[in-house]
């Protein structure tokens, strides 16, 4: 079994999400890599992210009075793979056993597999696209990012395909240009 190299982040939905923002820059002398009036992401390591924000007053401006709104708190938490290889022999391996991701997503910075536990608690499995954390923070301040910073959706199935087809795998991990991926509503957030 490939296991994860390391914790990657962790993302949490907010209505607080200036004082978040500033908790976290405080708390762990973080610094804001990329930030809209709906997302944030922070790192105080040469990690791309090690905290995202999900600004519930944008996201659901009635203060989550409906019954399916979403409410504060964890969204999920994600797991690094050493390689794409590793990722996507995870991917099959559990797939084999009847575990699917609901959301595979090219989201630039990484290639991501995000599933659900049996309690409903979110995973993300990722694999990160850049060979330096410079190139993955340059990434995410550059125009491409901020025009669409969720992803672009992929076909894992397709993906092993090419991978085993023998692909160049910096050609499977670029994200393509293109309009973003909805949140799906898995996550609490989505359309």
């Amino acid at each position: 079994m490939a296991a994860p190299s390391k914790f990657a982040h962790i993302v949490y939905r907010t209505r607080r999400f200036e004082q978040m923002i500033g908790w976290y820059e405080k708390v762990f002398e973080a610094k804001v890599q990329y930030r809209n009036p709906v997302l944030a992401f922070l790192t105080y390591d040469d990690e791309h992210h090690r905290f995202a924000f999900a600004n519930l007053s944008v996201l659901d401006p009635s203060g989550g009075a409906g019954a399916s709104k979403p409410d504060a708190g964890v969204d999920h938490v994600a797991y690094t793979y050493a390689s794409l290889a590793d990722l996507l022999d995870t991917y099959t391996r559990l797939k084999a056993e009847g575990i699917v991701p609901y959301w595979p997503i090219r989201h630039g910075p990484t290639l991501s597999l995000y599933y659900k536990d049996p309690d409903g608690n979110r995973l993300e499995f990722q694999v990160d696209c850049f060979s330096s954390a410079e190139e993955a923070n340059a990434y995410m301040r550059g125009d491409s990012f901020a025009a669409n910073p969720i992803g672009v959706e992929f076909d894992p199935d397709e993906l092993v395909a090419q991978f085993r087809k023998g692909v160049p795998e910096a050609k499977l991990l670029a994200r393509p240009d293109g309009p973003g991926t909805p949140v799906p509503r898995e996550h609490g957030i989505g359309a």
